[in-house]
């Protein structure tokens, strides 16, 4: 009887290593021992990213707050720009965006310096937001009459790098999904496109817009401009769906498109309502792991290029 018992004991017990859960559960203890062991050397220089999809829904705005987090959790110094009136970039920095909060909507209309508006978030003192307030909401039609229309935002960039103590690793732009004069700042200040695309039905509808407009700033507004990065989100590995959008995205754009995916993830979508990135709110948790882990590509990505 306590043979045959323990022999069932192991044969469950065999069975249960070899659960999905716990293949799940090994591979994110692998992957957290390989970001402890990875070296991160930054390049010294400044990349300003815009992170755009006219899509909605793709998770820019997560991808921005989370993204800035995981630099800044490897040493980089980041600056979040909240262009978008709804202010959640802001929120998710814990950052007070109030109606009263000296914000973007000053710089680029009544042309305060970024250096008055910028606050620290609580995270890190890596970590810096320009919020947003809901003044901005009405920044697209104030613009219309204003001089330079489209390069407030970039000059107002161009003279806080310029400040004796400002050094920056990274600028990252969140942007309203449509495509009006607060994106097309957005656009003329950066230097690089990061577009996440989501893992689902209709992954590339509106990308071909996107590029037109990526095109047509490149013309007029901004020749420097170019898409560096694309980012899956919102990928479940059990379905096939998944699995064909991220073959079909990685054949068209094979240079762009990061090794690292972004899977769908409860403590993700929790984080925000705590005023946190999932960086600060479950940094063990598997969207904290593998935004951590774009990140260590992202900068290695720029080295490698640097390099060749």
């Amino acid at each position: 009887m306590f043979h045959v018992k323990q022999s069932g004991d192991s044969v469950a017990s065999g069975a249960l290593d070899d659960s999905p859960i716990a293949r799940e559960i090994a591979d994110l203890s692998a992957r957290r021992r390989a970001l402890e062991a990875a070296t991160v050397e930054l390049s010294g220089r400044t990349r300003v990213f815009t992170v755009s999809n006219q899509k909605g829904g793709v998770g820019k705005t997560t991808t921005t707050v989370n993204l800035a987090a995981a630099l800044a959790s490897v040493g980089a110094k980041v600056l979040v720009i909240d262009l978008d009136p709804q202010g959640n970039a802001s929120t998710a920095l814990g950052v007070p965006h109030n109606a009263d909060t000296p914000s973007v909507y000053d710089v680029l209309i009544d042309e305060f310096p970024l250096a008055d508006i910028v606050q620290t978030s609580p995270e890190s003192p890596n970590l810096l937001c320009a919020p947003s307030t809901i003044h901005l909401a009405g920044a697209e039609i104030e613009l219309v009459s204003q001089v330079a229309r489209e390069h407030r935002l970039r000059g107002a960039l161009h003279e806080y790098l310029a400040l004796d103590d400002t050094h920056l690793d990274f600028v990252i732009i969140d942007c309203p999904p449509s495509l009006g004069l607060l994106t097309i700042n957005a656009f003329t200040a950066a230097d690089e496109v990061l577009i996440p695309i989501q893992c689902e039905y209709y992954a590339l509808e509106g990308l071909s817009q996107l590029l037109g407009s990526v095109q047509m700033i490149q013309k007029h507004l901004n020749p420097g401009l170019h898409v560096s990065t694309i980012l899956l989100t919102m990928y479940d590995g059990r379905t096939r769906l998944a699995q064909q959008v991220a073959e079909e995205v990685r054949s068209h754009f094979s240079n762009e498109v990061l090794r690292t995916v972004i899977p769908r993830s409860v403590r993700v979508s929790e984080a925000p309502s705590f005023g946190q990135t999932v960086i600060a709110y479950d940094g063990q948790s598997a969207g904290a792991i593998a935004y951590r882990e774009a990140a260590v590509e992202i900068v290695a990505r720029d080295n490698s290029t640097k390099d060749s």
